[in-house]
């Protein structure tokens, strides 16, 4: 079909600063603009999901400056972390826009000199108190300090009071009509608690808005008059029409603006429901269709900053867990627009209950009965009962309930839904105890509908889970015979019916390993420690109880489903181990058979992967990949090393 004959979905993140390390916070808001942006393209829609970098602004030339680099080349080296973190986290984005493009500074300066033609932008001189950490001026109601200084109520650091010629944005003028485009639309900014919060603020009277800096030089500068820079917010919040064509291919702007969906943290909130529909208004163009200004995730009840350096590193959990269980977690933990406070017991819980005993065991024992029962084929079954109907009708009903969440963003309610027929699906296997009936062959018919009845209900929930759980979904259904993609069966086409039995299924393999709390809290303090204190001294007592030993690898192979861990069984001399090591993506397991490597053979043992890792590897990490050292000559395993 002509994809511009397709209803289409526009939906964007916040572009984030290169001066951030990418953490939870950043993960959640794309986590979700992925599964809305899955969802809509099962559906039917021609879908565009934009992400990118902020890369502009005084604290990233302050940052870049203090690393001895320049801010570009800082830019450089900071995209790649955000892009290895959205391929880790199967994040499908369409475009990644980064404000350094020169389509975006043309862009920019296009729409600039056009409010400034209108009259909307003008020159002026402007003296207040500027936070360099939220490149944000400080309303004037902040109160001074005992000091003489005034304090930034977002980020608690010290503002700066300046004084500069720039230019203003006549924001005061759109203060009725802002107040009436609300009035309009009161979905534009969801939930519905942060309308209140906009509308409050522009009751209140708005004032000119200042948009150039004259002592910050990285940036876009002011057509026709360079020793201005135009301020970071206005240049970074036409992201949203630049990433899509404005003035460089319009058929494609024209086809997608206005942007269905902004989802933003509620933090700069009013950036994108008072400036920026203020912006667009000036400039003549359509309005957004929603702003949604989600929770933070809190670690110790306090929003994660890199500031406070509470942050938490969404590769911690990766490399133990995949993508999936983390962005199944986020997503039903908490209600889209509530902040929630990260523990490990909590993230835990979802894996251990929900992920690996409610589904996972689920699949893993449909599986194993239709191969043990039928070696992988249903070739016939009886036809279905009353209680087999009522499990169908049910799937056609969650279907219903799930399309309605996800097109009013509760991603949670959704994922409630889907676990409620999850647990059906258990008690209609429980209830009808298939294998007693394994050894009766006259009842082999109704064993048969059994089984092919709760395969079809695996194979729909797959489906449903697809734009949150987009690996194991698929995985499932592999599992399951089905060789079609997920994507290529539209939502509304979904049914029992597509499903077949013709493709014998595969044998079941474990689909989320459950993980003990010790066990991934020596995972996550290892890297806190490492982050908070990189030369803590030791004593040599401490030194001396570490049992490093020589060890060869007798055999090497990958971890299924990851992509850095091996497992290695080592020979430590008068024993043989087993280990995991996170190297695959710098050594392939034939690299290491047969080599010398160091071990500390004393660390108690930890689950990793459902496998119990028996020592730790040394190696050096350069450039965030592992590097071991070698021995430069024949030295026996086992040997001490000290």
């Amino acid at each position: 079909m002509d994809k511009t004959k397709r209803p289409k979905f526009y939906v964007t993140t916040p572009i984030y600063y290169v001066n951030d390390v990418p953490h939870i916070g950043h993960a959640y808001t794309t986590i979700i603009a992925d599964s809305l942006a899955r969802f809509h393209r099962l559906c039917g829609y021609d879908v565009f999901f934009l992400t990118g970098t902020d890369e502009h602004g005084q604290k990233i030339e302050k940052a870049a400056i203090d690393k001895g680099l320049k801010p570009k080349e800082l830019a450089d080296q900071v995209v790649i972390r955000f892009k290895d973190l959205w391929r880790a986290l199967n994040v499908s984005y369409d475009f990644f826009i980064r404000t350094t493009e020169p389509f975006h500074e043309i862009g920019v300066q296009k729409i600039f000199n056009k409010l400034k033609e209108k009259g909307d932008i003008y020159k002026g001189v402007y003296q207040g108190w500027y936070c360099i950490s939220d490149e944000n001026f400080l309303a004037e109601d902040v109160p001074l300090e005992s000091s003489g200084e005034k304090i930034c109520p977002d980020c608690g650091k010290k503002a700066i009071l300046v004084s500069e010629e720039c230019y203003y944005f006549r924001l005061s003028a759109y203060q009725e009509r802002l107040l009436k485009f609300y009035a309009d639309n009161p979905n534009f900014v969801r939930p519905a608690g942060r309308m209140n919060e906009v509308v409050s603020f522009v009751r209140q009277g708005l004032k000119d808005l200042s948009i150039t800096r004259t002592t910050v030089k990285w940036g876009i500068p002011v057509p026709g008059d360079p020793p201005h820079t135009i301020y970071v917010w206005f240049d970074a919040l036409h992201n949203y029409i630049t990433g899509i064509g404005y003035d460089w291919n319009m058929d494609h702007f024209n086809r997608f603006w206005p942007a269905d969906l902004h989802l933003i943290g509620k933090d700069i909130l009013r950036f994108h429901a008072i400036f920026w529909p203020a912006f667009l208004m000036a400039a003549e163009l359509p309005l957004p269709r929603c702003v949604f200004g989600h929770g933070w995730w809190l670690k110790d009840e306090t929003k994660m900053s890199k500031s406070k350096g509470n942050v938490l590193d969404p590769q911690i959990i990766l490399n133990t867990f995949g993508p999936d269980p983390l962005r199944y977690f986020l997503l039903r933990e908490i209600p889209i627009g509530q902040d929630g406070n990260f523990s490990h017991e909590g993230f835990l819980h979802r894996v251990n209950s929900d992920l690996a005993n409610d589904l996972g065991n689920l699949v893993q024992r449909t599986l194993a009965m239709i191969w043990n029962y039928f070696h992988g084929k249903i070739e016939t079954a009886d036809p279905e009962n009353d209680h087999d109907l009522a499990l169908k009708e049910a799937f056609h009903q969650l279907k219903v309930k799930v399309k309605e969440h996800f097109e009013d963003y509760a991603i949670n309610r959704a994922l409630e839904d889907i676990w409620a027929f999850i647990n059906q699906l258990n008690k209609y296997l429980a209830d009808n105890e298939p294998w007693k009936m394994a050894s009766i062959p006259e009842k082999k018919g109704r064993l048969a509908r059994i089984l092919l009845q709760t395969a079809k209900g695996l194979w729909g929930v797959a489906y449903l889970l697809y734009p949150v759980m987009p690996a194991s979904a698929e995985k499932i259904w592999k599992m399951l015979g089905e060789k079609r993609p997920i994507n290529s069966i539209q939502f509304q086409d979904l049914d029992f019916s597509l499903f077949s039995a013709s493709e014998p299924t595969e044998k079941p393999e474990p689909l989320f390993p459950r993980i003990a709390l010790q066990d991934f809290l020596g995972v996550e303090t290892k890297k806190e420690a490492k982050m908070e204190s990189q030369e803590a001294w030791i004593s040599f007592d401490e030194f001396k109880r570490m049992d490093f030993r020589v060890a060869e690898v007798i055999k090497a192979e990958r971890v299924p489903g990851t992509d850095k861990l091996l497992k290695l069984e080592i020979n430590l001399g008068e024993e043989t181990r087993t280990m995991i090591a996170g190297v695959a993506d710098t050594y392939s397991p034939e690299e290491l058979i047969g080599k010398k490597i160091v071990v500390i053979a004393n660390l108690k043992p930890a689950i990793i992967r459902g496998i119990e890792s028996q020592a730790m590897l040394l190696a050096a990490e350069v450039g965030g990949k592992a590097i071991i050292p070698f021995f430069d000559r024949d030295v026996p395993a086992g040997a001490k090393v000290k």
